[in-house]
């Protein structure tokens, strides 16, 4: 599992662990926790340049929803 640190819009660093990622119509959307599991690698810096976007349109949020829910299906996945 792949760790990434943001930073909110105070400029203090959150932790979130990749749980999956995909590719949607040239968007690459990350499913993230902040619970942290074993065997969790750190993000290369080559990640530090990369802008991540909280999803907040509630129509692409369901539609991406439904695609991670088929790939990981043994994971129940909170709006």
């Amino acid at each position: 599992m792949e760790k990434i640190t943001c930073l909110t819009d105070n400029n203090e660093p959150v932790v979130f662990f990749v749980l999956e990622q995909t590719r949607i119509n040239g968007k690459n959307y990350l499913l993230v926790t902040d619970v942290e599991d074993e065997n969790v690698d750190e993000s290369q810096d080559s990640d530090s340049e990369a802008s991540y976007v909280i999803v907040d349109d509630d129509d692409e949020l369901e539609y991406v929803s439904q695609i991670f829910a088929e790939l990981l299906d043994d994971v129940d996945i909170e709006k």
